[in-house]
């Protein structure tokens, strides 16, 4: 009972410390992307595989960003609280999680066709240098979202084996998206970045230009969406409606936080993009599958 109580404990202790529970971000874009390349001719052996390589980069990505970050972390009162500024967690430890991550990764990769495998070191850059782009680039915040991109495009490469326009503007939707509700969760940190020489486009722009710079990459993110509906056969009304759900939550996003009022960041950046993600996924499969 007690090894088991300890294997409960650390599987709890790996879930935060990726926040597993912001694994739809991307995992909805993935999915209807590996749906519209499929036109529903998937195999399990191809979903399986894509699933596996998507999680544990996501996965593997995240616990890497927490160590490459752990000092700046340690810092700010805002994430002193995290795992290795606190000592429950070492470096040595989840850098051994982080090269097993990426490993099944890679083989995954493998696994699907020479293509995604020919390109997994390209994934690999983009997860490992996004942790570093805040110490030197503003533009940190579009890294994140083409890291996160690479979901979308590598699961119709994954099923196709070859590029085209809809996984293109899926991912550049999906680059803006995350792009703009990150910045929205950093402009709490607006005082501690521009004290300590950490770039972000709220510290570069300040917090009132950088929600408007948001707003703008929400904006075009839809026109994506749009433009993704427009050239996959696939969807039809009920995405639309799914889209038009979401514009919306987009405004309530925008409209919960002012530049002398950041109390509802976190709702804004990151509980209403969960359900935006739920709702896009919800509404593609539905028109996907039926």
């Amino acid at each position: 009972m007690e090894l088991i109580k300890k294997i409960g404990k650390k599987i709890n202790d790996y879930g935060v410390l990726v926040m597993f529970s912001h694994t739809i971000f991307s995992l909805s874009f993935a999915l209807i992307s590996m749906l519209l390349a499929g036109n529903g001719k998937l195999n399990f052996r191809v979903i399986f595989w894509i699933l596996v390589a998507f999680m544990s980069a996501r996965t593997g990505a995240n616990a890497l960003n927490r160590v490459i970050d752990a000092e700046i972390d340690a810092k700010n009162p805002r994430t002193a609280t995290r795992q290795l500024p606190q000592g429950l967690m070492n470096k040595k430890e989840i850098l051994i999680f982080v090269v097993i991550c990426f490993a099944i990764m890679v083989f995954a990769a493998w696994q699907l066709n020479t293509i995604c495998f020919i390109l997994s070191p390209i994934a690999l850059f983009l997860m490992t240098i996004y942790s570093y782009t805040k110490r030197f680039t503003w533009m940190c915040h579009l890294v994140l979202g083409i890291t996160s991109a690479a979901a979308p495009v590598g699961a119709w490469l994954a099923v196709t084996g070859k590029i085209s326009l809809i996984p293109l503007a899926m991912g550049a939707a999906n680059t803006l998206w995350v792009a703009g509700f990150d910045i929205i969760y950093g402009a709490q940190d607006y005082d501690f970045d521009t004290k300590n020489g950490i770039h972000s486009i709220p510290a570069r722009f300040g917090v009132k230009n950088a929600l408007h710079i948001s707003s703008v990459f929400h904006v075009l993110a839809v026109i994506f969406l749009l433009m993704v509906g427009l050239l996959a056969p696939q969807l039809g009304i009920i995405y639309y409606g799914g889209l038009l759900i979401n514009m919306v939550l987009f405004v309530i996003q925008h409209r919960l936080v002012k530049p002398d009022n950041l109390t509802n960041v976190k709702i804004a950046s990151y509980s209403i993009n969960q359900v935006i993600s739920i709702v896009f996924l919800v509404t593609g499969l539905l028109d996907c599958l039926i």
